[in-house]
Order: structure tokens, then C-alpha cells, then sequence
């Protein structure tokens, strides 16, 4: 498992970007209805999937005009078998969609492999439940098997690494991370964070962090934090302390609402992209190894433009 994770070219000490909220751009500015915030069913046509392009088209542009590295993560938080039943895919349906996401992103990565880079293809792995709320949580063995359908896909399709995102509990991380284990392909688990800075479940992420490790004997590649805005977390994050430094990345909402407050507004808070930008610059002051930086709820290209700016003037 370490040694292909070698090879990562984000592990090295340069910044490197990855994309945004991409349901609530799709929705909120593109106009797009996604059934249960599933982007993947913009797969199954060809005006999906150009509107999948022109999206990470604009993320490209800013990679390009920064000159760093870009993570394609794959419109497939939803892709997996429960979410692809509610909306009438089968199994076979999903399996086939996490392919074809992969297909994408490498054909994106190829007209771009001379402008921008390094590119990485990551395969995206959702919560089986919602995001925000951890609900019926399952057993370690339970997770691994639900989610090695999905992982398997990406394996097969040629994924660089998979990435658990908005993760709420450790039973899920840990089972997502031995089904990765089990077919040797790299992953990152990213947790949702609430407005106090723990999980979803009320776990601390230090925690989270050191028993993964402990009982995976650190096999997944690095952590981030997904899904809360930096004024709920950076007070966890104290330096000097061996866990932090395996929270490589942030994907931070645009906005500093709690869950249930996103969860109930009508509307988008796009928050301010250059507010957001001098928060990150200040995480990554404190924690230097933070290189991977992208966004999530609220947050498009422009957030994603203010961070790196921002970031790229921390020494």
C-alpha cells in the first residue's frame, strides 16, 4: 500500500488544487437538477457531460495560471449502490458510471497533460449516508464491504487514488480504508467536521486520525477536512503535534453557517472567496504541511483563485 503512494506527485512540498463544491455550482449557478445531489447522472448524455468539462475546465485555467499541480476528483460522491438504487441505477449501472467518471478525467487530463501539472485522477468516494448526519452507522466489516464495489470500479478504470470525502465516522474511514488496502490502490480519507471541530458523531479528529492509523498502521496517504468553514476547526489543529501533520488537505465550505443552517437555506452562501483565501494562507502558516487545498459547499473556481493567490504568498 506505501509504495504506490510514493509516487503521488502531491506529497511533495508544493501546493497543489483540486476542485470545489461542484453539486452546489451545478445546481445553485449551472441550473442543473441532481437528483439526492448526484452529479454522476450527468454522465449519461453528452450536454452532461459537456457541462462536467466546462466545470473543471475552469478549475484547469486556474492550475495553469497559478502553475501548480491539480487533483480531477470524480463526480462520484453519490455513485455508489444505495444512492444509485433511489435514483433507478443498478449495481452493474454504478459500477459502469465510476468507470466512466474515471474515463472522463483522464480524457480532461490528456488535453491538459502539457499545460497543467501534474494532474492526478482520483477516484471520489461518498458517505453511504448523508454527510452531515452520520445516522445508522455500520460495523468495520459492513463499510469495507458496501464500499469495495466503488473502489474496485476506480481500480479497474485506472484511478491514481480514491478519496473519501465528507466521511462522519470512524467505523466508515476505517472500512473504506481496508477495502483500498484490499485492492492496493492509494486513498485519502476526508472527514466532515462540525461547528466545535468534531465529528459529525462528536469524535474528536484527533482521535479519528490516531485509530485509523493505528489500526491500519497509517495506511491511508494523508487526511483532510471537508465540508466546515476554517473558523470551525482551526482551534483543533495545534502545532507540534504528530497527528496534525497527516492533515495534508482542506476542502472548506464557502460559508461559516453550521450544517443544519446549509441543510435548511434557500438560498447560497457563497461567503467572501478572499476572506476565505486569508484563512487558509493562515492554516497553512501554522501547519505548512497542508498542501492540497480545494473547496466544498458554496465554494466555485473563484474561491479556489483567492485561495491559491493567498496560499502562494505564505514563506
Amino acid at each position: 500500500m506505501n509504495q504506490p503512494a510514493r509516487n503521488l506527485p502531491q506529497l511533495n512540498p508544493e501546493l497543489f488544487l483540486t476542485d470545489g463544491g461542484i453539486e452546489t455550482t451545478l445546481i445553485f449557478h449551472e441550473g442543473f437538477d441532481l437528483p439526492h445531489f448526484a452529479a454522476f447522472v450527468l454522465l449519461r448524455d453528452k450536454k452532461g457531460q459537456q457541462a462536467l468539462v466546462d466545470y473543471y475546465e475552469r478549475y484547469l485555467s486556474v492550475a495553469r495560471e497559478e502553475q501548480l499541480g491539480f487533483i480531477l476528483e470524480t463526480p462520484t460522491w453519490r455513485a455508489s449502490n444505495d444512492w444509485g438504487q433511489k435514483i433507478g441505477y443498478t449495481n452493474d449501472d454504478i459500477n459502469a458510471v465510476n468507470e466512466d467518471a474515471i474515463y472522463l478525467m483522464k480524457k480532461i487530463a490528456d488535453k491538459h497533460c502539457n499545460s497543467v501539472g501534474p494532474l492526478v485522477i482520483s477516484g471520489c468516494v461518498g458517505p453511504r449516508g448523508d454527510g452531515y448526519d452520520p445516522g445508522e452507522i455500520m460495523t468495520v466489516d459492513e463499510a469495507q464491504h458496501y464500499h469495495t464495489h466503488q473502489v474496485e470500479a476506480f481500480k479497474n478504470a485506472g484511478a491514481d487514488l480514491i478519496t473519501a470525502i465528507t466521511i462522519t465516522n470512524i467505523n466508515e474511514a476505517l472500512g473504506i480504508t481496508r477495502a483500498a488496502m484490499s485492492l492496493d490502490i492509494p486513498v485519502v480519507i476526508s472527514f466532515t467536521l462540525e461547528t466545535d471541530g468534531h465529528l459529525p458523531t462528536g469524535m474528536s479528529l484527533k482521535e479519528a486520525v490516531k485509530t485509523i492509523d493505528l489500526e491500519t498502521d497509517s495506511a491511508p496517504v494523508y487526511y483532510m477536512i471537508t465540508c466546515a468553514h476554517p473558523t470551525h476547526f482551526d482551534f483543533m489543529l495545534p502545532q507540534g503535534e504528530d497527528w496534525v501533520t497527516r492533515i495534508r488537505g482542506l476542502r472548506a465550505n464557502a460559508s461559516c453557517r453550521s450544517h443544519q443552517e446549509l441543510d435548511e437555506a434557500p438560498d447560497l452562501d457563497m461567503g467572501d472567496p478572499d476572506e476565505l483565501g486569508k484563512q487558509y494562507r493562515a492554516l497553512r502558516k501554522a501547519h505548512p504541511q497542508i498542501t492540497v487545498l480545494g473547496g466544498c459547499c458554496g465554494t466555485d473556481h473563484r474561491h479556489i483563485s483567492s485561495i491559491s493567490k493567498a496560499c502562494r504568498l505564505v514563506t
